[in-house]
């Protein structure tokens, strides 16, 4: 029997075919085809409206639109998109309701009566005294943005907001840990959705202005066949290693989801080619899935791009992206290192090997035919980094992109292009409606000043011990991410515990990078390991077992946010000497911990089975986390006394290792 070629082409995995689109959900409405055009429209609507205020361009009104304004038109339309997109229950997956329409003309009359009285609404301050008017077109928006957000988001988005959204009106009632004045319903409406902190607070503007051109760029760059260029590349530069294609799945995973920033949508776009090459080389169906899973997860917190979540970062730390992710660079470096390390270490253990070089794509073959996407991606990288452009830098790409796909076999027809524009569309409804949101959350906390409060609580409940606090600060972070996208969970806790840790003396910048980390891993983490059971889905396997075998995999990034918080060498920001001592001890560590995890060691060999190969793989593991641990912060260890340490654990499980008996070092 023989098996196909691995190569990618147009024909066989064109992203903008359906052969690789995500299958559909029960979430998503199969769009009747007359609204499909209405979706088209709105989407390239919403395109014109940020290019026209990005770049200052002032078209058909001949000066720079009034911020709130554009925040107005721009929102009503995507929000309008979310009720096209989104079905209330599974009985609308097919039409578009009457309700829904009502619900999107209400939208339209509301978002047009802001728009229109935008220079009032700031000048007399509407914020906090609007007119009749003002107040009960407030509350009308307020309903339909949880609406919105339940469809976008689920229920726990619209449970964790609705209570948050509504938390100033009863404060005065709860107990005194948590208590505040109340405010009438009506002035809640106006603070919520006329004020500059909650509905159109951080994580919106974030959105129209930064991440939205972004989400372009990658739409765009599947849709011209980028997807299979970088799975062909990764193939033809590692697919004949050992354990090739699971090494393959990290690069090519890692790389789309930096573009994508969901877990789920990468591992339904890449999985259907990774994981049956995986399978092909004998690695088994619940270790494939946790590859996939872990490496797509962690494309959110790879730079150059990362997802959306950098870009509120950087917002609320008033700091540039480009700060944000270079701070990110060596704990993704760590995170994707340790997953390489226990591939190999893996195959050499269960004698993997490469597929055969002669069924690989032609690497020259590969740059012939997708040079351009690496010169996109160059400049791309070279407007954020160099020119720090971070706002307009997504559009060039994308412009120069299509562009160029043009004079290739990729090129887009008319109806490629509308579909293009319609899947657009859809990743710009979903993000606006889970953003629009929670920023109900942000203007909840602000109109009472209460987060200030519950910092200083969370400081004294933890007895102003960091590690205690650390560890709530996790495991608030982990639940909240079971229930909310990364980006979600990030703003709530960003509000809510982020000051409380920099009370405690920790550097803003790992605060942030620390909560949004442990909010990641809830998607490889069961019991709700959502890019685990994707993957689990793709691989045909049970999702439990798929999600244990990601956590187990995605081991080390446990153990990473508390290193960088006492270390902050390990986000660059130390002396050259600190950083590259920081970064050459956490590597190491992260090496011997990847074997010890996987049983094989490099230049050891098997580490054994039984209670003795227990032994060893967990005095070998020590010494790994020992070696990774940063000097004089977590524990007051000097660097010298953590390196003596270590190597005695090593050597230790070495010497214990090499009396083992035959049948010990045997699967």
């Amino acid at each position: 029997m023989t098996e196909p070629d691995i190569e990618v082409t147009k024909e066989s995995a064109d992203l903008s075919s359906d052969s690789l689109r995500e299958p559909r959900q029960t979430r998503y409405r199969e769009i009747p085809k007359n609204w499909r055009f209405v979706m088209t429209i709105m989407t390239a609507l919403s395109i014109f409206l940020a290019i026209n205020q990005i770049f200052n361009l002032g078209l058909f009104i001949g000066y720079v639109m009034l911020d709130s304004r554009y925040m107005y038109l721009i929102t009503g339309i995507m929000l309008c998109m979310v009720f096209i997109t989104f079905p209330a229950n599974k009985k609308s997956l097919d039409h578009i309701p009457w309700y829904d329409s009502a619900i999107m003309f209400t939208i339209a009359v509301i978002f047009s009566y802001f728009a229109f009285n935008a220079e009032r609404i700031v000048l007399e301050a509407w914020e906090y005294a609007a007119p009749d008017i003002g107040v009960f077109l407030a509350l009308i928006t307020w309903v339909i943005v949880l609406e919105a957000g339940r469809r976008a988001g689920g229920w726990p988005v619209f449970s964790i907001v609705l209570i948050f959204s509504l938390y100033p009106t009863f404060a005065a009632s709860l107990p005194n840990v948590i208590a505040a004045l109340s405010i009438p319903i009506g002035e809640v409406a106006i603070f919520h959705v006329l004020g500059e902190e909650s509905l159109f607070g951080i994580p919106m503007r974030v959105f129209v202005q930064l991440v939205f051109g972004f989400l372009i760029f990658g739409v765009s760059l599947q849709f011209t066949g980028g997807g299979p260029f970088f799975i062909n590349l990764a193939f033809a530069l590692l697919g004949h290693l050992r354990g090739g294609p699971a090494k393959v799945s990290i690069f090519s995973s890692g790389l789309m989801g930096s573009m994508s920033g969901g877990p789920i949508s990468n591992v339904l776009t890449t999985g259907p080619l990774s994981i049956p090459a995986m399978r092909r080389i004998g690695f088994t169906k619940e270790y494939a899935s946790g590859v996939e899973a872990c490496a797509s997860t962690g494309g959110v917190f790879m730079p150059p791009i990362m997802g959306a979540t950098a870009f509120v970062m950087a917002s609320f730390l008033n700091i540039s992206y480009v700060s944000v992710a270079i701070a990110a660079i060596v704990p993704s470096v760590l995170y994707f290192f340790g997953l390489f390390m226990q591939i190999d270490a893996y195959s050499a253990k269960n004698e993997l090997k490469g597929l055969p070089k002669e069924e690989l794509p032609s690497l020259a073959k590969v740059f012939k035919e997708g040079w351009y996407f690496i010169a996109v991606f160059a400049s791309l990288i070279w407007m954020l980094v160099y020119l720090q452009r971070e706002a307009v830098a997504p559009f060039y790409a994308t412009a120069l992109l299509l562009i160029i796909n043009q004079f290739t076999n990729h090129r887009l027809s008319l109806d490629k292009l509308m579909r293009l524009i319609s899947q657009m569309g859809r990743l710009l409804a979903e993000l606006a409606g889970i953003l629009a949101a929670i920023g109900l959350i942000i203007g909840g906390l602000a109109v009472t000043g209460i987060a200030g409060t519950i910092a200083n609580d969370l400081v004294y409940l933890a007895g102003e011990n960091v590690i205690v606090l650390l560890i709530m600060g996790a495991l608030t972070s982990f639940i909240l991410g079971i229930g909310m996208t990364v980006t979600a969970a990030y703003i709530f806790l960003a509000i809510v515990l982020v000051p409380a840790l920099t009370n405690s003396g920790i550097d803003p910048l790992a605060s942030h990078m620390f909560v949004m980390y442990w909010g990641m891993l809830s998607f490889i983490t069961p019991p709700v390991a959502l890019a685990a059971f994707a993957a689990a889905s793709v691989a045909n396997v049970a999702p439990m077992r798929a999600g244990f075998e990601a956590m187990r995999l995605g081991a080390i990034i446990y153990f990473v946010p508390f290193f960088f918080v006492f270390n902050p060498a390990l986000l660059l920001q130390g002396s050259a000497i600190e950083n590259v001592q920081a970064f050459t001890t956490a590597i190491l560590g992260v090496a011997i911990v990847s074997g010890a995890l996987q049983g094989y060691l490099l230049g050891v060999g098997n580490l054994g089975s039984g209670t003795k190969g227990f032994l060893v793989k967990t005095l070998i593991g020590l010494s790994g986390l020992i070696l990774a641990l940063p000097a004089g912060g977590l524990f007051g260890f000097s660097q010298i006394s953590l390196l003596l340490t270590a190597a005695a654990f090593l050597a230790l499980g070495i010497v214990i290792r090499i009396f083992l008996g035959k049948s010990d070092l045997r699967n």
